[in-house]
């Protein structure tokens, strides 16, 4: 299936989980073919009729900006600057944010705004296509002058630098050109700036999140639905009226799903203990409601900047001007992410404790949810285990955006720190899915105490994941239940219209 990339092409959240959910190959519309060349057909000429000092183009980077280059030298100062940027350190970027950061690039470089060839963005287009993965690092990125490190080395492969993972093994990038039949690029002025200078590393992790956490949001409801008849809550606080006299659209959204999942439940209809229950079950709409909104704003900011020129200098054909400005700068993602990180951080907070009173013997239910208490430890320590993340998850979620550090000698003196609320947010809502890992298989053991009495769609979810783990009569080694736990989680399949509604 192909995707054509044209200016008018508006990624939007419907499109961006067609393509992590279906193979796609992308092209550059005619359109962008025109509008790319156009734009660095313009810029050639600028640099022909003109000594003016353009920013990155026959200038130095950074503090030394006031370096002027010669004319014979442009085409070596890109080179070495995409070399000596390639410094990253850390962790290797997971494949498939590696995969966005290519597409995001594209995108960016296709509006025709950047200044580059042609044939540097179709040499993108290809790598994307064969799915090749540049091997880049966690570290390195201040989230202002762009990303500079991580985008380096995206960048290299395209000099037959560096390495990638193609093909199911890392190689030099030098071999993956050759299978593709593709030579080194030469870059030409401004070529090299263009591809380091923009927010794909912070955008491509954004995107990941985000669309994790949309999932997650959903599954997270779903799980407490099982855990409120596991624990026989009460179904008042879920009555639509509340709601609508506090009517923040997450929370409505929240409630209507805990009414949906559980309609025609026989536990639900069953006398109840006391007349309110926990906050963790009956606050469920205000607190899983305001992630959702949360998300919604997430979701508005990284839309906006999938969609957006963030390289500098950008170059104005039909102006006659080539600016420089700071559209590279992170704070508006930096921002965005630390919210997020908050927010989905809430989700763990709140399932740990339902997870907690689940475990605690109340209302019935034997202590730790096994048979022999005792003899058995039952599911205790996942408690512990879900406390600590949830714990990790405190620290992850302090906002990285509230620091800066001053850099190329007091040039860059103030920047985002987005890149490591980017790969904190990355982290933390992998935590999120193991605390509702655990808060489901503690859920599904209650559920069978009350002989599995629940609606008809919580029973069918409870069915299939229970073909992965099956009741825990006596304890067991009990990390491998947390693994498939994991894994079933990662495998529901929910149609994309239910996640967006």
């Amino acid at each position: 299936m192909k995707m054509t990339l044209s200016l008018s092409t508006n990624l939007d959240l419907k499109k961006l989980f067609d393509l992590a959910y279906q193979p796609f190959q992308l092209e550059l519309s005619e359109e962008s073919v025109l509008k790319i060349r156009a734009n660095r057909a313009y810029l050639d000429q600028k640099l022909v009729s003109s000594d003016k000092l353009l920013y990155g183009i026959n200038t130095g980077f950074g503090a030394l900006h006031n370096h002027v280059i010669s004319k014979s030298d442009l085409n070596q100062l890109q080179e070495n600057l995409v070399l000596s940027h390639a410094c990253g350190m850390g962790k290797e970027v997971p494949n498939e944010v590696v995969q966005w950061m290519l597409l995001l690039k594209i995108q960016s470089l296709g509006l025709g705004y950047s200044g580059v060839h042609l044939q540097t963005v179709q040499h993108l287009v290809e790598l994307y296509n064969a799915g090749v993965s540049p091997i880049i690092f966690t570290q390195g990125s201040l989230g202002a002058s762009g990303d500079l490190a991580p985008l380096a080395h995206l960048s290299l492969p395209l000099l037959g630098r560096g390495m990638a993972f193609y093909k199911g093994k890392r190689q030099g990038a030098s071999s993956v050109l050759e299978q593709l039949n593709l030579k080194p690029l030469t870059l030409s002025a401004k070529e090299g700036l263009a591809l380091l200078n923009g927010t794909q590393f912070m955008t491509a992790y954004g995107v990941q999140v985000l669309m994790k956490s949309i999932r997650l949001s959903y599954l997270a409801d779903l799980i407490a639905a099982l855990s409120i008849e596991g624990f026989m809550a009460h179904q008042s606080p879920f009555h639509q009226a509340l709601h609508l006299i506090r009517p923040h659209n997450g929370q409505i959204k929240t409630a209507a799903r805990i009414r949906e999942f559980l309609e025609d439940s026989p536990l639900m209809t069953l006398p109840r203990e006391g007349v309110q229950d926990p906050y963790s079950f009956r606050c469920v709409p205000q607190v899983h409601g305001a992630t959702k909104d949360a998300l919604d704003y997430v979701s508005k900011v990284i839309i906006t900047e999938i969609n957006s020129v963030t390289d500098n200098p950008t170059v104005f054909e039909n102006l006659d001007e080539v600016l420089s400005g700071g559209n590279f700068h992170g704070q508006p993602l930096a921002l965005t992410l630390d919210h997020l990180k908050i927010a989905m951080a809430e989700l763990g907070n709140i399932s740990e404790r339902r997870t907690f009173q689940l475990l605690s013997g109340a209302r019935g239910l034997p202590l730790f949810l096994v048979n022999q208490p005792g003899l058995n430890s039952g599911l205790m320590i996942t408690q512990y285990t879900a406390a600590s993340i949830v714990s990790s998850n405190k620290q992850l979620a302090s906002p990285a955006s509230i620091d800066s550090i001053t850099s190329s000698n007091g040039q860059e003196d103030h920047v985002s720190m987005g890149a490591n609320a980017a790969v904190q947010a990355y982290d933390l809502v992998n935590n999120v899915e193991t605390i509702l890992a655990i808060e489901l298989l503690c859920a599904s053991q209650a559920l069978y105490f009350r002989n599995e009495n629940c609606s008809e769609f919580v029973q069918s979810f409870l069915n299939s994941f229970r073909d992965h783990v099956g009741f825990i009569e006596q304890d067991a080694l009990m990390h491998d239940h947390l693994e498939e736990a994991v894994k079933f989680i990662q495998s529901v399949q929910i149609d994309t219209d239910l996640l967006l509604e």
